[in-house]
């Protein structure tokens, strides 16, 4: 697949974890997918909306302006309803920012959330000596970022420490510049792993994960 990061934003982010990895001893894995779900059922939720909105339009223009009701007529109504219908499920499959607003938004966490532990897991992040992986993983589609420690950082980060990181990622995801919103997310998370007392400085040439960032398509 063609990646979604540039070269230059890839030797950046990659100089980011380094930078992090040597300042604080904490191993960072940073993922990045397109898509974490198909989410099959948005197409349908805006052929249903296209197809009431049509509805609606005919039942304003009966009372606006009566007609005699015949087949034709019904079967004129019929088309129209399914051809808007079917424009807005195309427009939902071809346009992402349309399918967005037919999702919501806890939907799209808990795919965003499982997609990142899976790939956790996968990846293996938690086979560091000292349980100090940590995964910072961002999901295209939805526009959101996730922060996914091993169990050696879980106490210093906690809930509100991990919104501070990924929380601001979602401007820079929504508007497009993903390498910017990893960048942003990589300096906050060093600010706040040198501000803990459970990181510190790792050891000249340590390196249990890799630094590339991870390119998926997702789902």
């Amino acid at each position: 697949m063609r990646g979604i990061l540039t070269d230059e934003e890839r030797a950046r982010v990659a100089e980011g974890i380094e930078e992090i990895e040597k300042r604080t001893g904490a191993q960072i894995v940073v993922a990045v997918v397109e898509r974490s779900d198909s989410y099959a059922e948005l197409p349908w939720k805006a052929f249903a909306l296209g197809a009431s909105i049509t509805c609606l339009v005919i039942l304003a223009l009966g009372f606006l302006a009566p007609f005699q009701a015949s087949q034709a007529a019904g079967f004129v109504a019929m088309a129209g309803m399914l051809a808007f219908g079917g424009l807005c499920a195309l427009l939902a499959v071809l346009m992402p920012g349309f399918a967005r607003l037919f999702l919501s938004r806890y939907r799209c966490e808990v795919e965003v959330r499982q997609y990142a532990e899976s790939l956790f897991l996968k990846r293996e992040i938690f086979a560091t000596a000292r349980r100090t992986g940590i995964l910072l993983f961002a999901s295209l589609f939805e526009g959101q970022a996730v922060l996914l420690p091993d169990r050696g950082l879980a106490g210093s980060l906690t809930g509100d420490a991990i919104e501070s990181v990924v929380g601001p990622m979602a401007a820079s995801l929504s508007r497009g510049r993903t390498g910017k919103a990893l960048e942003e997310g990589l300096g906050r998370l060093l600010d706040l792993l040198e501000g803990t007392a459970s990181a510190g400085p790792g050891d000249a040439g340590e390196k249990e994960l890799p630094n590339e960032v991870i390119e998926e398509r997702g789902i």
